[in-house]
């Protein structure tokens, strides 16, 4: 799978489960600051990415996965091992 795969499905969960404007929604969107998802909803985000992509987000990690691209990516390197 590859990048763009990847971005569009985590865009279309963010739009449908979390009512994020698609327009907000790009590479260096704040998770938090820009697409309002917050501390609850991140755990919502880490079980769809395990159900869709078979890759386990933890905590830490939420220490370098800030943004929408930083997610995707962090996806991307995760799923391409």
């Amino acid at each position: 799978m590859d990048l763009s795969e990847i971005q569009e499905k985590i865009k279309t969960f963010l739009v449908e489960e979390f009512e994020v404007e698609e327009n907000k929604v790009k590479p260096a969107a704040d998770l938090k600051k820009d697409l309002g998802i917050d501390s609850l909803e991140v755990v919502d985000v880490v079980v769809e990415v395990d159900r869709v992509f078979g890759v386990k987000l933890k905590s830490e990690d939420f220490k370098v996965v800030r943004t929408f691209g930083d997610l995707c990516e962090f996806i991307e390197r995760n799923i391409n091992d």
